[in-house]
């Protein structure tokens, strides 16, 4: 699945590839329906994984935060005391970007520096896990990409913006990200470019290995039988 610009759903235009979960089908409800958040069930040692497309030099901001099953209630309790959450990020290369643990609520940043797709990842990691144990964690998560990862009300309090300014900055930042965007579209077109003349190449040779192998059988089998009718004296 995969879900876009923002983890609350996302960017329903691209969305976020879940490695493993729901059908693709629930993401597209919940994008029809404007939802404007998404969560998952996880067990007690499951690790859950998004694919999300980012372009280089573009910062990612996620904020998450767990509820744990109470059996006897039948319910979801809102906090979660001493149950924690490992967060670790790959690039594109498979190169670890961020790994760490949080608790059962918090905020994580990273930067991309290659472009592709990076591969987010959470799962449980309590010193608590008694209290888990055969249990369900539900985990709310929601991933800002880009100029949606700025605070903007916030920037506008520290920079003394008037709101014509902040309007400025928010579409520079906008034009900045689009810039990006077209980048890693130009990126992606030349891979598959290359990997397209590669494919075609090994393609034109494979048939001329083919046609060579089978005038040498032909030469091969005459031969033969030239040998063969000659041993028998009908030549």
């Amino acid at each position: 699945m995969r879900d876009g610009r923002r983890a609350r759903v996302g960017r329903c235009r691209g969305g976020w590839r879940r490695a493993m979960g729901r059908p693709a089908l629930l993401l597209l409800a919940l994008c029809a329906a404007g939802a404007r958040g998404l969560y998952f069930h996880i067990g007690e040692t499951e690790k859950r994984c998004f694919i999300e497309e980012i372009p280089d030099e573009t910062m990612v901001i996620g904020n998450y935060r767990t509820q744990m099953w109470d059996k006897q209630k039948e319910v979801f309790l809102p906090s979660t005391p001493g149950l924690g959450m490992h967060v670790e990020v790959k690039d594109p290369e498979g190169k670890v970007v961020l790994s760490r643990q949080y608790g059962s609520e918090g905020r994580f940043t990273f930067t991309s520096h290659t472009p592709g797709d990076h591969q987010i990842c959470l799962h449980s990691n309590s010193t608590r896990m008694a209290l888990f144990a055969g249990g369900r964690l539900r985990v709310h998560l929601d991933i800002q990409v880009g100029e949606h990862a700025n605070n903007y009300p916030e920037i506008a309090a520290r920079d003394k913006l008037t709101e014509l300014q902040l309007r400025a900055r928010q579409l520079l930042d906008q034009v900045e990200q689009i810039q990006k965007e077209q980048d890693y579209q130009r990126y992606r077109e030349e891979r598959f470019r290359l990997t397209s003349e590669s494919t075609n190449q090994r393609v034109l040779w494979w048939s001329i290995a083919q046609t060579v192998i089978l005038i040498l059988t032909g030469i091969w089998q005459m031969r033969h039988l030239k040998s063969f009718f000659e041993a028998k004296k009908l030549v």
